[in-house]
């Protein structure tokens, strides 16, 4: 018989237990995701020219990549898209979510707004070209940037939605009914609420904008391409110590606004 704790209220329930035989599968699936990823880290400080054979500790790597003008302008093309994807994805994402829990209850017109989030890259991105192509948009940052924003608003659109389902209506109710026009009550009152999530969303957007290839390689132009799309031109020629300290600097990039992500939310709530 298994040993049985009590609870507060009387009731027993069973001692939970450890993972046990869990940990060996969860440890390999760990190691299989992860592991690659430090090598890659490791690496990028080797001294040797060859990527994956260590012959010391060095970080010439970091300065040459510094001095690499395709992967600087790559660099800035995605900031550029990033920063735009997301302010316009934040917004529109909001808006929609926002419409979709206080003005209309359709379940399908809910499914196809998040239906960006869902479909393959691949799809999706296909799907964006032919679109582009049809009414004569030149490729260049700006579709890269259109693009971006029709996938980066279904996300911001799921997670604010959620934290709308944790809010309360009757305070923009409240609003309205001591005079507050539709405009005053959603800036002062709505968007206060969410600003968790809004913040969430944006930083989500944007660490999904900083390294998505997929899209933008097929929605960019030839002279404008973004950093993923440098690196996968660099890697057709096989690995460099240059990639892999490029790929440290946007793993550290990624950590860090996770973590800003969480810090902003938390500090957000307790306000």
């Amino acid at each position: 018989m298994p040993d049985r704790t009590r609870t507060g209220t009387g009731t027993r329930r069973p001692v939970e237990r450890g993972l046990g035989w869990l940990r060996l599968p969860l440890i390999g699936a760990f190691g299989f995701l992860y592991l690659p990823i430090a090598v890659l880290v490791v690496m990028s400080f080797n001294a040797s020219s060859i990527p994956f054979v260590w012959t010391g500790f060095s970080l010439q790597w970091y300065p040459t990549l510094a001095s690499n003008p395709q992967v600087l302008q790559g660099l800035l093309n995605t900031l550029v898209v990033a920063v735009a994807a997301t302010v316009g994805a934040t917004i529109l994402g909001t808006l929609l979510a926002v419409g979709l829990a206080r003005y209309t209850r359709s379940v399908l017109l809910e499914a196809y707004s998040l239906a960006p989030a869902i479909i393959p890259d691949l799809v999706l991105a296909i799907g964006l070209l032919i679109l582009f192509t049809s009414i004569g948009l030149t490729l260049s940052l700006f579709s890269v940037v259109l693009a971006h924003i029709v996938f980066g608003m279904a996300f911001v659109a799921a997670v604010v939605t959620a934290r709308i389902g944790q809010t309360d209506p009757s305070l923009e109710e409240a609003s309205r009914d001591l005079g507050a026009t539709g405009p005053t009550t959603f800036l002062r009152i709505t968007v206060p609420s969410l600003a968790p999530a809004i913040i969430a969303g944006a930083l989500l957007v944007f660490t999904l904008s900083l390294d998505e290839f997929v899209i933008a390689f097929f929605t960019d132009g030839p002279r404008t391409p973004t950093l993923p799309i440098v690196i996968y031109s660099m890697v057709r020629f096989g690995v460099t110590p240059e990639i892999n300290a490029l790929g440290a600097l946007l793993l550290l990039v990624s950590f860090t606004v996770v973590l800003a992500a969480q810090r902003i939310t938390r500090l957000t709530d307790a306000l």
